[in-house]
């Protein structure tokens, strides 16, 4: 059955792959506990989403795929989200490369093909590898140690990438590296996983989002096709974002922990209806202050739905848009959702952070949305700067 609350943000013209979603999540938010507490990954939602078609939700239509743009992933990614985070990552990291894929020029038609074919007829997911131990994010500028060496017959990779979401079941790795070329450049190579001399590292210990299997991936001389290189550059010609992979980052991430925090607000009515203090003789909903409270909570709702909403429909109307004010919309979102869980734990209190409910949990996903790449003070910094024309 879908709730009201499930409904919030659908039209009543809501595609079938929104109400598949639906169907989907109320058996991967029974799971994501279990997951959270062992940080195992999660195999089966996946398993899942691949029959529901949902792997391959932003396919290009003419190759197999449901076609979807921006709006339609990030409603699917807000419900997944809700139910758990820690998919609902993997899940956009795998939708936004092949957004990517089906709009840049730079993408090679005959790899963009093989992995929409692959994501079409089974669990074939990827994901970006680009952080490093020494680099950080790249966002913030810098080479990577990370090596393609050319040979005659392939390249051979060496590194290590951290914070590699979804590490356990990625079948396809578009791996940041720098050549060894007289005048270097650095970019992106697809790699397979699984190749000899790969091995992952069960690094990820972190607070939220435990399930994500965001380990570390290491390349000990790997070899890969030569015509396996997908948008390698000089390190000057990187300088300006890539404004499809930073607008659809920022609206997909955005979306997540907005569903975190629908979470959090729907277990918080929950728990005003039904906890009745002795003292009080009624439920904590009567009283004006949990009335308040959550009314604020339900304004911060509202506005990050209507920004996710516009802007990815902006986005997909082919308006123009720039990274710093996806960003801008990432920041906010995040923000708002991250108030969302403060505020319903100060209703809650103690029961609030007993590990015997999920809101504690929500509150440490949340907080992920604070440290995930765009960062607020590299936003802020970007639009004063873009404000004052420096």
């Amino acid at each position: 059955m879908v709730t009201t609350a499930a409904k919030e943000r659908l039209p009543s013209e809501a595609p079938d792959h929104v109400a598949r979603a639906l169907q989907l999540a109320e058996g991967i938010a029974e799971r994501a506990a279990a997951h959270d507490r062992d940080a195992s990954f999660p195999f089966e939602n996946f398993a899942d989403l691949a029959k529901a078609g949902l792997l391959a939700l932003t396919v290009p239509a003419a190759l197999g795929g449901a076609g979807a743009g921006a709006r339609d992933a990030a409603r699917i990614l807000t419900i997944i989200g809700k139910a758990d985070p820690s998919t609902a990552l993997v899940l956009s990291m795998h939708y936004i490369n092949h957004l990517v894929m089906a709009r840049s020029p730079r993408w090679p038609t005959r790899l963009s093909r093989k992995l929409a074919k692959e994501t079409v007829e089974g669990v074939a997911l990827i994901n970006a590898l680009r952080v490093e131990p020494e680099l950080g994010s790249p966002a913030r500028g810098g080479l990577p140690a990370t090596i393609a060496r050319r040979t005659d017959t392939g390249r051979r990779l060496s590194g290590r990438k951290i914070y590699s979401t979804g590490a356990p079941i990625l079948k396809w790795y578009l791996v940041w590296a720098k050549t060894d070329e007289p005048e270097t450049r650095v970019g992106q190579f697809l790699v397979p996983a699984g190749l000899p001399g790969t091995r992952i590292e069960e690094t990820w210990n972190h607070l939220g989002l435990r399930a994500s299997g965001s380990h570390d991936v290491i390349f000990e001389d790997v070899v890969f096709p030569l015509d396996y290189e997908v948008d390698v550059r000089k390190p000057e010609e990187w300088t300006a974002p890539d404004v499809t992979q930073a607008t659809v980052h920022a609206i997909f991430v955005a979306a997540i922990y907005d569903g975190v925090a629908r979470a959090a607000r729907d277990w918080l009515i929950k728990f005003l209806r039904e906890r009745v203090p002795a003292n009080l003789g009624a439920p904590l909903a009567t009283l004006p202050r949990a009335q308040e409270i959550l009314g604020g909570i339900e304004a911060r709702l509202v506005v990050n739905a209507r920004l996710i909403d516009s802007f990815a429909g902006e986005f997909d109307a082919g308006l123009p848009l720039s990274a710093t004010e996806s960003n801008i919309v990432k920041l906010t979102v995040t923000n708002n959702a991250v108030a969302v869980v403060e505020d319903a734990l100060s209703l809650a209190s103690n029961h609030g952070l007993s590990r015997h409910n999920p809101l504690e949990r929500h509150f440490r996903d949340v907080l992920c949305g604070r440290v995930h790449t765009p960062q607020d003070d590299s936003t802020r910094i970007a639009a004063g700067r873009l404000a004052l024309g420096i």
